[in-house]
């Protein structure tokens, strides 16, 4: 092809199409856009007699790390060399060679540079003459993988000459004094595009050249075809112009319809005989059908930079959405949650997951402040360039971060208040953003804005069950086999035994400390009273005529299976909430499924809870595939009838799917999410008791959500609260957590205590903590929720754990239609009826109109068959 020498920076933004290297001299080496043009542009270094390798190397290194594609090195004499060979040595393919002038004949001093074979990219040679013969004779003599660029001087330069070097597989350098268009520059000879045409050939008969269109990414949008003239107009205009085959004339593309195209840079292919063209193109698309490529729907990242390209613009106000691109709190939070979830993921694909996540906020971070999938990849390919490599460190304090972090998950730090708070000097340093509250009034929203935040953040329950799908498949066919692989994939844990039955190991029973036995039997004992008084003995019986006697008594559900999240955590709590009612409603077998610990054996808390419920075997596993063995059983794992307790998305992705597969047969307690607390507060509540149950529910993951509706607060009281968020927060273990919940959530200011009990009714919040004057007297308002927390003496912990209720809730809004787990989730109704003789003969003309109105014959005779009989007797 041809190398353009040049002494001129282009502007910024100035229509350029590049169809080759641009060798760049002089002093315009500094304010060169070195990523710019895409297509790669050389740095002239000089090479002095005098210089040391060393002095050469650092300038090259220097030019080649900041982006240039090339360097040039500039060799006045043979003296050089030296210097040269060593660079070309250390950084192959990335140096070429600009050869001095007299001294020797041109084939001499290619010879010379002969030991640079496989190093050197280019050879730059000046050269008297064009003949084909001559250029053969050099490009023969070049070393191997490196490319002959020939210097003519200021000789005159024709298409032909270009053609001719470039059929002898050289390239000509033309100098941008005569390179150009007449009509700008009275010194122009040579017009861009038609020396780029010079180098092409094609055996069609027409002379066109097949035409591949690219994006900046790489994505095809279609094909055309170039000729000469339009491959010259394209390089004029700088836009995609191709040869019409139907209309015999130019194609410009986008003309009538404004989907135009700016074209970057031509490229030919190893024939030269087929183009490629880069191009922005603008919307609808390439295609005449109005989509952007030709090919079908556009895929992968660029698909997704359309959708949130459109998203940005068409977002509903108050929308999650909407909140991503203009709240810059909650986009930074949900860049560090996914981020940290990405670096505590460990199988493929959870990685694979959790970097698609990391993506896409981070590309709406881009979309957001006008950054496009372009100029990410121009820095990637800048940095690619690069030849020296950081040390690798993480920057300063990154790492003991990351060791607190993992620390204090185990550790236990002291909760304080803001009136106890510790003395500055060491209060520890926040690095990341405050932990602070939005705060919304209620008055001043709009309908759309009230509707959005009643909205949890969007579940793809899609994509997650994609990915339970081939694990649930894999426990049906395989069962065991696939419980022991799938065990060590997700929670690396080589299992010799998938289960543990009962009588449970007494060594395991006996790591419980004895205090913590105490606390779990006060627990035990509190729990079971409270769901004993919801067990009715007696049968329900109505005579709703005489002689038709309806009743309804309760049975046990047979088998049922306890999930229980855990593997690190200890849980106790949850096997208590889930295993006391299943006990005190009889059920005849009793499953605990729970991640195991790293030695392969069950939580010692979770077995000694499982035996005092009377549990017949633990579930050395978790995830939809403990859910999945209870749901269809194997060899070691008994089948359950319904499957109950709180998990991860893929945990409630696998009981919803199973609870609608025939073969597995089961039932579920409830769908469920993420944790949630609503707190109604009034100015004469304690803010330091407030936040802390705000806390309380934020702690338990990235995705909670907690939210105070405050009953006309001053803004002292809101202050107040503000800084008990800081101070408590600041304070936990899981602080980065709830720097990240926090961001979610919000305090919304009411007018009235009508106003907030609507509101949350509305909302139908997992927790609702009253911290109101009177609270009990708001009770019969409350219409959804999952439970209550009435007054300041009655901190949503203790539901968690032991004054008797139940802490397995619904979330996301489905307490407007579900309860939470009660000793009737392990029950099941039957209905009978009694009629007497003469209760039919009251009852049975009214069933019989229905049926034949339903057109139910063999019902109706049911009925009327006996109906004959007894009114037969009465004659």
């Amino acid at each position: 092809m041809f190398v353009v020498e040049s002494n001129q920076v282009p502007e910024p933004d100035s229509r350029m199409t590049i169809g080759g290297p641009v060798l760049v001299t002089g002093s315009c080496l500094g304010g060169y856009r070195a990523n710019g043009l895409g297509h790669g542009v050389w740095a002239t270094v000089t090479v002095a007699d005098g210089d040391s390798t060393n002095e050469v190397t650092d300038k090259a290194v220097a030019l080649l790390d900041a982006g240039f594609d090339k360097v040039c090195l500039q060799v006045n004499s043979s003296r050089s060399l030296a210097a040269a060979a060593s660079i070309a040595q250390a950084y192959p393919q990335r140096i070429a060679l600009r050869l001095w002038n007299g001294e020797s004949a041109s084939l001499s001093k290619l010879a010379s540079v002969s030991a640079f074979a496989g190093q050197l990219h280019a050879v730059i040679l000046a050269v008297d003459s064009l003949s084909a013969p001559s250029v053969a004779a050099l490009v023969a003599e070049c070393p191997k993988s490196t490319s002959l660029v020939l210097d003519i001087g200021g000789s005159a330069v024709e298409y032909s000459d270009i053609a001719t070097a470039s059929k002898t597989g050289a390239s000509l350098l033309l100098r941008d004094s005569v390179l150009g268009y007449t009509a700008d520059s009275p010194t122009a000879t040579i017009e861009p595009g038609r020396a780029f045409a010079a180098c092409l050939n094609t055996d069609r008969p027409d002379g066109l050249f097949a035409t591949v269109i690219v994006d900046e990414q790489r994505t095809t949008l279609g094909v055309a075809y170039s000729s000469v003239e339009s491959i010259a107009e394209s390089f004029r205009t700088a836009t995609g112009v191709y040869q019409s085959r139907s209309r015999g004339g130019l194609w410009v593309k986008g003309l009538t319809s404004g989907a135009t195209q700016r074209v970057f840079r031509i490229d030919a292919d190893c024939d030269k005989d087929a183009l490629q063209f880069v191009v922005n193109q603008q919307d609808p698309g390439f295609c005449h059908l109005n989509t952007r490529t030709c090919f079908g729907p556009d895929s992968g990242i660029t698909a997704l930079e359309a959708t949130l390209r459109s998203r940005r613009a068409n977002a509903p106000a108050g929308s999650y959405t909407a909140r991503l691109f203009n709240d810059t709190n909650l986009l930074h939070a949900k860049i560090i949650e996914e981020a940290s979830e990405l670096c505590e993921a460990t199988d493929k694909d959870e990685i694979a997951w959790e970097a698609a996540d990391l993506i896409y906020f981070a590309l709406v971070k881009a979309v957001a402040n006008g950054v496009s999938l372009a100029d990410i990849e121009g820095h990637l390919e800048k940095r690619a360039k690069k030849v020296t490599r950081r040390a690798g460190d993480a920057k300063p304090g990154a790492l003991e971060k990351v060791a607190a972090a993992a620390a204090s998950k185990a550790g236990q730090d002291k909760v304080v208040s803001a009136t106890t708070a510790a003395p500055a000097a060491q209060t520890a340093v926040v690095e990341k953003q405050e932990i602070k509250l939005r705060i919304h009034s209620h008055s001043s929203l709009s309908e759309d804005e009230k509707t959005a935040l009643l909205q949890r953040p969007i579940l793809d329950l899609k994509e997650i069950s994609s990915r339970v799908t081939p694990i649930v498949q894999a426990v049906r066919e395989r069962g065991d086999d696939a419980l022991v692989e799938l065990t060590a994939k997700f929670d690396n844990v080589k299992l010799t035994s998938t289960v543990l039955k009962a009588p449970f190991p007494q060594h395991l029973i006996d790591e419980v400390k004895p205090a913590v036995k105490a606390a779990i039997d006060v627990a035990f004992a509190n729990i079971a009273a409270f769901h004993k008084a919801q067990v009715s003995d007696s049968t329900l019986s109505v005579e709703t005529m005489p002689g038709v006697v309806c009743s309804r008594f309760s049975r046990p559900i047979d088998r049922v299976g306890l999930y229980v999240p855990g593997g690190t955590a200890i849980l106790p709590s949850t096997t208590l909430m889930l295993g006391v009612p299943a006990m005190v409603a009889g059920c005849k077998e009793i499953v605990v499924a729970s991640p195991p610990r790293k030695d392969g054996t069950p939580v010692p808390e979770v077995v000694y809870v499982a035996d005092k419920i009377g549990a017949g075997t633990i579930v050395l596993a978790g995830g939809a595939q403990a859910v999945a063995a209870m749901a269809y059983g194997t060899k070691s794992v008994p089948k359950v009838d319904k499957i109950v307790g709180p998990g991860n998305q893929y945990v409630t992705a696998a009981k919803m799917a199973l609870q609608n597969d025939t073969q597995a047969m089961i039932s579920i307690d409830m769908p469920a999410g993420p944790s949630e607390l609503l707190v109604i507060a009034d100015n004469d509540s304690n803010p330091a008791y407030v936040v802390s149950d705000l806390l309380s529910q934020a702690e338990h993951g990235v995705d909670s959500q907690v939210i105070l509706v405050a009953i006309a607060p001053t803004s002292e009281f809101l202050a107040a609260i503000q800084q008990e968020l800081a101070t408590q927060g600041e304070a936990l273990p899981r602080r980065d957590i709830v720097r990240v919940s926090i961001s979610k959530s919000y305090i919304l200011t009411v007018e009235s205590r009508d106003a907030a009990l609507e509101f949350s009714n509305k909302y139908a919040p997992e927790h609702l903590i009253l911290h109101i004057e009177q609270p009990e007297s708001t009770i019969p308002q409350i219409q959804n929720a999952g439970s209550i927390f009435v007054g300041p003496w009655s901190p949503e912990s203790c539901g968690d754990y032991a004054s008797g209720t139940n802490h397995t809730l619904p979330t996301y809004g489905y307490a407007r239609m579900y309860s939470g787990v009660n000793t009737d989730t392990f029950l099941k109704h039957i209905t009978s009826q009694t009629l007497t003789m003469e209760g039919l003969d009251l009852l049975g003309d009214t069933v019989t109109t229905l049926a034949e109105i339903e057109g139910l014959e063999a019902h109706r005779n049911a009925v009327a068959i006996r109906l004959k009989d007894i009114r037969a007797k009465k004659i």
